[in-house]
């Protein structure tokens, strides 16, 4: 017998892209989110971990990414997240359609659950969508173009890609605690109690495998209250038969790790300490910050990553 236990929801999504200034111009300067850390991959420290969020890099707001230049071309399928949705206010789905136009980036109308979305591709084919919700606080970032009353709230949810979708939704409700609110065409919903990436869609016939690189996800986190309740997640996976990796410190959270029978490598991770541990909030993302136990090689990390810098794009100087 196991002990019921609930994720709130997203706590971050993170994928391969192959520029990093490209990925900083676009999810700062047009779509106005805050980069909030600027690290390395602790795994691979010649390459970053930018992350980028709300002003304070909230659980449930942060998208993360590792960018390889060069790096071969992922293909977007099963054993993936499919779409990464982003929350806005409502009545700011004009706006956000106005400012794709605007810097002539492609994106589809589309309908799933009586919502409406907007869907597009980042630089590297990364597929997003942006919808209102009334859930969720509001940003308190502007940047660039992007006015705080319309800024990105953080994820509404995301659209999970299962090579086995039956074994996927008995995880997200028996394990992760998620409730089943519909099934609607193609797809199936699920929702946490969260207000932030708390609506969970996912295909309801099986998906060919993807292929992993540049414009896919690598991982999809979940949140963890607190370190006591991570350790009760870890068991909690175990107990049905998961085999989550010991817990790992990512320096702004701790994390375990398991990939699920529809290929979906899923990870738990903490809402403290958060961000702020080693910059000031006022000064988030603003200098290459580097775990302890990489400090001594800060001048060759350095030297072999890539300037990057936030910028607003030309398309909003006035």
């Amino acid at each position: 017998m196991t002990t019921q236990q609930q994720t709130a929801g997203i706590h971050h999504i993170t994928a391969f892209v192959q520029h990093a200034q490209a990925t900083v111009d676009f999810y700062s300067g047009l779509l106005g989110l805050r980069m909030i850390k600027k690290t390395i991959n602790f795994d691979a420290p010649e390459v970053y971990h930018l992350y980028f969020g709300n002003e304070a890099g909230s659980p449930g707001t942060i998208i993360t990414f590792f960018p390889y230049a060069g790096s071969r071309k992922g293909r977007i399928g099963g054993g993936q997240v499919g779409i990464s949705t982003y929350a806005v206010p409502t009545g700011s789905l004009a706006f956000w359609e106005a400012r794709l136009t605007q810097f002539d980036i492609g994106y589809e109308k589309t309908a799933r659950f009586g919502e409406t979305y907007l869907q597009f591709k980042d630089p590297d084919g990364l597929r997003l969508e942006i919808v209102e919700r009334e859930q969720g606080a509001p940003s308190q970032w502007a940047f660039g173009g992007v006015p705080v009353d319309k800024a990105i709230k953080g994820f509404g949810g995301a659209v999970l890609y299962s090579t086995a979708p039956d074994q996927t939704s008995q995880l997200l409700q028996n394990v992760m605690g998620l409730e089943k609110v519909g099934q609607e065409g193609a797809y199936a919903r699920y929702r946490s109690y969260g207000d932030l990436g708390n609506i969970i869609d996912i295909n309801v016939t099986p998906m060919d495998y993807g292929a992993g690189g540049a414009g896919t996800v690598h991982h999809i986190a979940w949140r963890a209250k607190d370190d006591a309740e991570h350790a009760r997640w870890r068991s909690h996976v175990t107990n049905h038969g998961y085999h989550p990796t010991e817990i790992v410190d990512r320096q702004y959270f701790n994390a375990i790790y398991f990939r699920e029978e529809g290929g979906i490598l899923f990870e738990i991770a903490t809402d403290p300490p958060g961000f702020a541990r080693d910059e000031q909030p006022e000064a988030l993302g603003e200098q290459l910050m580097l775990p302890p136990w990489y400090e001594a090689h800060r001048a060759q990390i350095e030297s072999n990553l890539p300037p990057i810098k936030v910028r607003v794009l030309e398309g909003d100087v006035r």
